[in-house]
């Protein structure tokens, strides 16, 4: 095998190494553009009585707190709770959605 040789196979293998980093890179980032409404906390403080969002308030004040939520953070909280992942680490709150009439 010449030195040329040599050099051709070392530049397509930097190269695919390379293509392969950046495009593991770019998913990544997309994946990490993408959060949910459902992980905002001052989108999701006034359904909890403390600050660290383990106690759900009652039936009555989770509705008030609803209803004065604009309607596309509504549905996009709605829509989160459809998803099976996203969905499932906030149980509690997506079946109280549910009963006010979420389609989850």
């Amino acid at each position: 095998m010449t030195s040329i040789e040599r050099n051709f196979q070392m530049n397509f293998k930097m190269l695919t190494m390379g293509a392969m980093a950046l495009a593991m890179m770019t998913g990544s980032a997309l994946a990490a553009t993408h959060t949910s409404a459902l992980d905002d906390p001052a989108k999701m403080a006034p359904f909890y009585t403390d600050s660290g969002m383990k106690t759900m308030k009652s039936e009555k004040e989770f509705k008030a707190a609803w209803m004065a939520m604009k309607d596309e953070d509504r549905t996009s909280m709605t829509k989160d709770c459809g998803d099976s992942v996203i969905g499932k680490s906030h149980d509690n709150f997506c079946k109280m959605t549910k009963q006010l009439g979420g389609a989850n």
